[in-house]
């Protein structure tokens, strides 16, 4: 069997969806005939932990680890010393929203003094003892997967020493990616960063991105091959959980159901308008209405929901384990995925998306009508993507799911999302493997 070695800061049991892409690869390599070696470091900083993760990863996966020295603990004690909130030190770090002064300190100097971001000074000791592992054992392939993008610069540096090919995956953009223009950085800065996202996209054997979008972006910019290897989902993680299908009637609730962080520059402040006055002029409406927020939640959504009159019907859940996260997707009756309020995220496939599919509950996405979600749940007729402003819109989708709920028929089981399980994408993944070791 081929080995692999994946450097990837994200690994069980931190929880979140950094770490789901890797996790679910490492799971179905070795059916394709690759043993994954994973690099990640033994202290990293955690804004969930979900152990049930562990399980996902087979027990012959070699995970070797090293301390890291990163800054972030520092800055979240300074700002919960000064009075932040525990949802403005976690949940809200680096977007267009209101900053403290002492925020907007910190923002400058991670911008500047920590390139490409906080773990750079894991990047030269990971290589030194990467180097040496190598020499005793060897593997056939290096890939890196960032954000955070001192991971390819670790994958960068080991590829020249060692001379193996090396595959740098992109789970989103660097230079391009929504918040780097928030970062406060200097005009010399900013040049190094596309300086370096150049050295990674031509000195890797291939890229790979996971939205069509990006892909294009990325291959304007490099002659290396860029592929298109989307996340997904695992069909073991649907079985055995109840799939409600055409769930609904008139003695069930009619519950609207986000997973996953909730930023406050996401806050689709529409449609909680949207609920609300529907909840004032229809009192069955109001009676089954169920709102719930399964993760970490900007203390901005939570205030929007109370300010509209919605605080009884909503249902914060907080951070739960994937498992449980998969059931509460499969009992909604709509699913609801706002992005960023940020041009740059027309870009942008959400890792959740697929899993939202996976559970085939209607999906109301937020957005660009024109971005890489709103092509997806066009193919697979699986929901809508409506614009953040687009009220009248946004209306008729809430109304149109409400008529289906009572009449029991609200589903999309018959879908066609088999290219997105995790097993068909681990083969589009090994066959890039195969190919760069067959002809390196």
């Amino acid at each position: 069997m081929k080995r692999v070695l994946i450097i990837s800061y994200y690994w069980p049991p931190t929880g979140g969806s950094g770490v789901q892409r890797w996790v679910k690869f490492a799971k179905y390599l070795p059916e394709e005939g690759w043993q994954p070696v994973i690099y990640t470091p033994e202290n990293p900083e955690q804004l969930a932990k979900d152990t049930s993760l562990e399980a996902e990863v087979p027990e012959e996966t070699e995970v070797i680890k090293t301390h890291i020295i990163e800054p972030y603990e520092l800055y979240k004690k300074v700002l919960r010393k000064s009075g932040h909130s525990k949802e403005a030190v976690e949940v809200n770090p680096v977007n267009a929203q209101h900053k403290s002064f002492l925020q907007k300190a910190a923002m400058w100097v991670r911008g500047n003094f920590f390139r490409p971001d906080p773990r750079c000074l894991w990047i030269r000791p990971s290589v030194r003892f990467l180097k040496k592992y190598l020499a005793e054992h060897p593997v056939d392939l290096i890939v890196s997967t960032g954000p955070p993008q001192s991971m390819h610069l670790i994958g960068l540096r080991l590829a020249r020493e060692t001379g193996l090919p090396w595959i740098a995956d992109f789970r989103d953009p660097w230079t391009r990616i929504f918040y780097f223009k928030h970062l406060q950085m200097t005009k010399a800065t900013e040049r190094w960063h596309e300086k370096m996202e150049k050295k990674v996209l031509d000195e890797a054997s291939a890229v790979v991105a996971v939205s069509p979008l990006v892909q294009q972006e990325f291959q304007a910019m490099t002659d290396t091959p860029v592929e298109l290897i989307t996340n997904g989902f695992d069909e073991c993680d649907f079985e055995g959980s109840e799939c409600t299908e055409a769930y609904g009637g008139p003695e069930n609730n009619f519950t609207i159901t986000h997973t996953g962080l909730f930023a406050a520059d996401g806050n689709p402040t529409v449609l909680w308008d949207v609920l609300s006055e529907k909840c004032a002029k229809d009192e069955q409406f109001r009676k089954l209405l169920k709102i719930k927020l399964i993760g970490k939640n900007d203390e901005q959504i939570i205030k929007a929901l109370e300010d509209r009159g919605l605080k009884d019907m909503l249902e914060d859940m907080g951070y739960q384990p994937h498992s449980a996260a998969v059931q509460e997707q499969r009992t909604a009756s709509v699913l609801i995925l706002p992005l960023r309020k940020e041009p740059e995220y027309k870009a942008v496939l959400p890792g959740k998306l697929f899993e939202y599919l996976a559970s085939f509950r209607p999906v109301l996405g937020i957005g660009q009508t024109d971005g890489a979600m709103a092509m997806i749940l066009n193919e697979t007729k699986t929901g809508k993507v409506i614009d953040w402003e687009d009220k009248e819109g946004i209306s008729e989708y809430i109304e149109k799911c409400w008529k289906m709920h009572l009449e029991g028929r609200l589903t999309t089981v018959g879908a066609d999302i088999s290219r997105f399980t995790r097993r068909s994408t681990t083969r589009q993944m090994a066959g890039l493997f195969d190919r760069l070791t067959s002809h390196p």
